[in-house]
Order: C-alpha cells, then sequence, then structure tokens
C-alpha cells in the first residue's frame, strides 16, 4: 500500500470542484463541494444515529436505496436541520445538479454542514450549479477546492489517497474528511467522502464500508456530541478493472484492509484538529476479555473531559484513567490493569495490577507535553484489542463554541 497525491481525485474517473455559491456570508470561504465519476458507480453510506437528522442524511438514504450514485454534493455554513422545507432543498439541490449533468436526481449522494436550524435558499444552488460543474477537473487543485467547501471550523486538511493492488490490478481509494467539532460519531459535525475505482458490488461495498468504520471513525471523540449530520459515504466506479468483488474473498480482505487504512488516517486527523485540540490523544486497550470490552474502555478513556484537560495540562493524572475504565460498562477485572503514557519522548509505567506505582513527574511531564500521546492500557485478561482517537480539552474549545453561529 502506497499513499499519493490528489485526494479524491486519486481514482480514476473521478473530478471534483469547489466554489462560493453565496451560502456563507463571507465571500472568501468556499461553501461548496462537488465530486463526480465519470459512470455509475456502486454507492454506501452510514449515517448519525442522531434522532434530529439533516434533511440530507433522509434525501441521501432514499437516493442510493438501490446501491447506486455518480455524484457526491455538499455545502457548508448551513446544516439544512430542522428546517420545514429541508428535504424539499435538498431534492431541489440533487434535480438542479441531475439535470446539469445529465443523470438521474436520485443517483446523488447529498450533504450539509453548519448551523443547525438556519433557513436555507435554493438560489445559490439554482444560480451556481453551472459554474461548479463547468470547473470540474481531475487535478490535486480539483480536490483542494472540493476539500474547502465541506470546511467548517476545521483549521487542518483532512485528506488522503492509496494505491494498492487487486488480483494484479492497481486500485486507488482517495478520501475527505470534515470535523472539527461536535464530533463523537455513532453510526457512523463529520462528514467524509471516499471514491474508488475498484470494481465492487453495492453488496459488498456495503460491508466493507461499515465493517471499516465501526472500527474508525465510530472510535473518534472530540466533544462527546453526535452531530445531526453525521454521514460517510462512499463511490466505486470500477474503472481500475479488478474482478468484481462479490464475494468475501481474498480481493474484498485486501479492499477491507486498505479502507481501513485509509480510514484510520483520517480519524486520527479529525481528532487531532478537534476544535481548540492542541495534543492527538490515541488510547490503546489490549488483553481485553472481548474486543468490545476493549472497544468500550478506549472510548471511555477518551471521552473523559477530565482526562483530556489533564492531557492539556501534561499531568499525569492515571486515576483518571482508572475513573473512565470503572464507568465504561467493560467487563474489567480492575486489579489486573496497567496503565503507561507514551509519546515520542519515551514510555513511563503509571499503574500497575489496578494501583499506582512510583515513576518520575519531570519524564511523565515531558511525554505528555508532545502533540500525540498514547495511553497504553493493558487489562491482562484475555486477547480483546481496540484503538479510539481524541484530543485534549483546552480554553479555546469554549472559545470556539461559545460564539459559533457568529
Amino acid at each position: 500500500m502506497k499513499i499519493i497525491n490528489k485526494g479524491v481525485c486519486a481514482p480514476l474517473g473521478f473530478k471534483a470542484n469547489g466554489i462560493h455559491a453565496g451560502i456563507r456570508h463571507n465571500k472568501e470561504k468556499i461553501d461548496l463541494a462537488l465530486i463526480v465519476s465519470d459512470v455509475k458507480a456502486s454507492a454506501a453510506a452510514v449515517y448519525t444515529s442522531n434522532l434530529v437528522k439533516g434533511a440530507p442524511v433522509y434525501v441521501t438514504q432514499e437516493n442510493i436505496k438501490d446501491g447506486y450514485a455518480k455524484a457526491m454534493i455538499c455545502n457548508s455554513g448551513n446544516a439544512n436541520t430542522c428546517n420545514a422545507d429541508g428535504v424539499d432543498i435538498a431534492n431541489q439541490t440533487c434535480e438542479i445538479l441531475a439535470k446539469e449533468i445529465n443523470i438521474d436526481s436520485k443517483d446523488v449522494i447529498i450533504a450539509s454542514t453548519g448551523v443547525i436550524g438556519l433557513p436555507l435558499s435554493i438560489e445559490p444552488f439554482k444560480n451556481n450549479m453551472g459554474k461548479i460543474v463547468a470547473g470540474l477537473g481531475d487535478t490535486e487543485a480539483h480536490a483542494d477546492l472540493a476539500y474547502q467547501g465541506i470546511m467548517t471550523t476545521d483549521t487542518k486538511k483532512k485528506e488522503v489517497a492509496v494505491e494498492f493492488e487487486l488480483g494484479g490490478k492497481l486500485c486507488k481509494i482517495g478520501a475527505m474528511t470534515k470535523g472539527s467539532g461536535m464530533i463523537h460519531p455513532q453510526m457512523a459535525t463529520m462528514l467524509c467522502f471516499i471514491t474508488t475505482d475498484a470494481n465492487i458490488t453495492p453488496a459488498m461495498l456495503d460491508k466493507a464500508l461499515k465493517s471499516t468504520v465501526d472500527d474508525t471513525f465510530n472510535m473518534v471523540s472530540v466533544d462527546g456530541d453526535t452531530s445531526t449530520n453525521d454521514m460517510v459515504s462512499i463511490m466505486a466506479n470500477g474503472l481500475a478493472g479488478n474482478t468484481l468483488i462479490d464475494s468475501e474473498n481474498d480481493d474484498y480482505k485486501a479492499f477491507v484492509d486498505a479502507l481501513y487504512y485509509v480510514n484510520t488516517i483520517l480519524a486520527k486527523k479529525m481528532a487531532k484538529d478537534g476544535e481548540g485540540a492542541t495534543k492527538l490523544i490515541i488510547c490503546h486497550v489490549e488483553n481485553a476479555k472481548t474486543k468490545n470490552d476493549a472497544k468500550l474502555v478506549a472510548k471511555s478513556v477518551i471521552c473523559s473531559s477530565l482526562l483530556k484537560s489533564a492531557m492539556f495540562g501534561a499531568d499525569a493524572n492515571w486515576g483518571r484513567v482508572l475513573c473512565a475504565i470503572g464507568y465504561s460498562k467493560a467487563d474489567v477485572d480492575v486489579l489486573k490493569v496497567d496503565v503507561a503514557f507514551k509519546s515520542t519522548k519515551g514510555i513511563i509505567p503509571v499503574c500497575k495490577t489496578g494501583s499506582g506505582i512510583p515513576f518520575s513527574e519531570e519524564l511523565a511531564k515531558k511525554i505528555l507535553t508532545q502533540d500525540e500521546i498514547t495511553i497504553e492500557i493493558n487489562l491482562n485478561d484475555g486477547k480483546g484489542e481496540a484503538f479510539a482517537y481524541g484530543c485534549d480539552l483546552t480554553y479555546d474549545y469554549v472559545k470556539i463554541n461559545g460564539d459559533y453561529r457568529s
């Protein structure tokens, strides 16, 4: 597997673009993104479990029931959520795009991100669809324009592309994600758009996406808030020419490995760019009774506001780790738990068999001042393993969300 350039435009047959369409007041910000496949593609998506869902979630669910799509469109600055005419606006947007590129409106994946409850006009889409379509291209610059179109409070670019082989054919996956605050996926404001030229049936694509999301994006938390608009979507157009993947064979496993690799990279990027964050926090749990127990512990630890605050202050307060393990609802023998903190400055054990052990506060401080910290937890009670991804909790998180609408 090799990391390559061009993001969502890396796979064969995908073009992208992004423009300012007037949805956001700031004319300097791109607020509309578009990705189009040259041919009809297998499609799949996973969605937020929040009972309050953005209108685009409902429309996309309906549109790709048949397992196919040809385009993805997303606006930023307005979530199109809790609007009486939201579904109508989303459907109209699909119809306007479909007419412009001569496809069925049901072959469109649509998403929105931004402020909830803000009325959204159809005019920006109606007046600018021709412009965004006319500017479609397959270069790295085009992929970057599309990425800018999905950003809200993101401060860093979150995209990746890889190439790998399936049955002797070179295949590629490209992806971009946005998400900085209101991040605690449960499907899965996070959105992820994935393109691939692999040849795979809709059923197998859906299975691959769900299995990888569960161990990557669903193991991310920035602030514990599950957004109304969370969605991860993928299109696979088959232009790489590999033998069609229609069962869980070796090629399917290789595809899943590549997709898992891509989603893991993006999950880390998203956690590291959490609103106000200064550090990526990874929790690695091993030797749990089951994989599910490991996942419960890992997610509980990175969700702890007290632990996140301690990481911001570079305070080796390992008791907060034990506390989070204790309320995780995992089946854990607390008298077997070992904990250590690790970064590029080294690793330092701080807890053995559920009790504190002597350690150098000076070394611990050095380790915890780095911008990527791993909390190593050994439950010594089985073979279950999991990773979760989070960030520290800083003063700036409150500043950002204290005046988000303005």
